[in-house]
């Protein structure tokens, strides 16, 4: 929940005073099995400032933001990895930006990246309580109550960096809002500001938006970002940025991993398995990219509609599964009761079944007999399948296959 002015008010005095309050507040468990107990020990020791400390604490412990600074657990959720950021920023640095206006700058995340890389950056945002946060987390950089369509940028992105209202030698960031009352948006024309009203106020723009955004319309730049294997968004880039094209990024915690293009050659083998079956990063699938990733790796498709690929080898560094034994899917379950299953890992793609319930279905139980991995008290890594299950060929030629396999992480790199 978010900070009132006078929880903000308290905050920003008790951390002027070296946070002896907040320090206090990080020595309770705050789970939800404790939190009733640990608020009432609160409230006596600090009365009606008890809900702010507790709602510091556990955004900070989410482990997302640098951990002095101030933000609620709602601007923790919707805040951009610092991993993300630092990426954009060197993005727009070596594309030659000078300065950044962050429109909608929330609690100052994208700020550190953008001035950390040496831009002249400028935030806003209407929400007056996530502005007070970002000055307090990066107060090298000014901040101002604007509306995103309507901005009022200051001078200090002056000598030539403004031009009516228009940034002349940078570009303005801005992250619209990505639900509305019906759920998750996923068409540009729906977030809000909508993206083409964006467009007509500013030249150069970048816009960060949902990773499941319908980007088809966009005539730019389009980047797709992961962190360890989970798609955080989509942004948009004005051609002027950086022209036209697509390129996913897979990254780490805290650095990036693999960069793949529109522009790379693309494979166009479709065939049988090899020994491993690889499922693209998310960056990867989103960004329309997998027979690029298939080409410099040396994969091919499966099937030419679903972005599984195979392989002899794994790429280095990643995690496939090696092929024990493909089945149709409903031969699945006598295929793992034979090799004495007792858990299965279950990826699905192009066929119309739920994990959950297909695991329920299965009934694998422990004490299977048979195969390699049921008798003689084998160990948990014995009895432990990822089951790939998707769809190979079209129209009535179409069958639904299960490949069982062991997971398998390549030593290579």
């Amino acid at each position: 929940m978010a900070f009132s002015a006078a929880e903000l008010d308290f905050l920003l005095a008790d951390c002027a005073a070296g946070s002896p309050l907040i320090n206090d507040a990080t020595t309770y468990q705050l789970t939800k099995k404790s939190l009733v107990q640990d608020l009432s020990h609160l409230r006596k020791a600090h009365g009606e400032h008890a809900r702010a400390l507790v709602e510091l604490v556990q955004a900070r412990r989410a482990g997302k933001l640098p951990e002095n600074w101030l933000m609620d657990s709602e601007s923790v959720q919707q805040a951009t990895p610092p991993v993300v950021a630092a990426w954009r920023a060197e993005v727009l640095k070596s594309a030659g930006v000078e300065a950044a206006v962050d429109v909608t700058c929330s609690i100052g995340t994208e700020l550190h990246a953008l001035a950390a890389a040496g831009l002249r950056v400028l935030g806003g945002d209407l929400d007056h309580q996530r502005l007070r946060m970002a000055h307090f987390n990066v107060p090298e950089v000014p901040v101002a109550r604007m509306d995103a369509l309507r901005p009022a940028f200051a001078g200090d992105l002056k000598s030539g960096a403004l031009k009516s209202g228009i940034l002349k030698s940078g570009v303005v960031v801005a992250d619209p809002a990505r639900r509305n009352s019906s759920g998750r948006i996923a068409k540009l024309e729906d977030l809000q500001p909508p993206l083409p009203e964006l467009m007509d106020c500013y030249d150069n723009l970048v816009v960060k938006c949902a990773p499941g955004i319908d980007y088809s319309e966009f005539d730019g730049h389009v980047e797709v970002v992961s962190v360890d294997g989970g798609v955080k968004e989509t942004c948009l880039y004005s051609p002027a940025i950086l022209g036209r094209g697509r390129r996913a990024v897979v990254t780490g915690a805290s650095s990036v991993k693999e960069i793949v293009t529109s522009d790379e050659p693309e494979a166009d083998r479709v065939g049988g398995a090899g020994r491993y079956i690889v499922d693209p990063d998310g960056a990867i699938v989103r960004a329309g990219l997998v027979r690029q990733y298939a080409a410099r790796h040396g994969l091919w498709q499966l099937d030419p509609h679903i972005a599984y690929l195979t392989g002899d080898e794994l790429p280095a560094g990643v995690r496939g599964f090696e092929i024990v034994e493909e089945v149709p899917l409903k031969k699945a379950r006598p295929a793992l009761v034979a090799l004495g299953a007792k858990s299965v890992e279950i990826l699905v793609r192009g066929v119309n079944v739920d994990p959950d319930e297909l695991r329920k279905k299965w009934k694998l139980k422990k004490g299977n007999a048979g195969g390699s991995g049921g008798a003689g008290g084998a160990g948990a890594a014995d009895t432990a399948y990822s089951v790939v299950v998707t769809r190979i060929g079209e129209g009535g030629a179409a069958k639904a296959v299960a490949f069982i396999c062991r997971a398998r992480r390549s030593s290579r790199g």
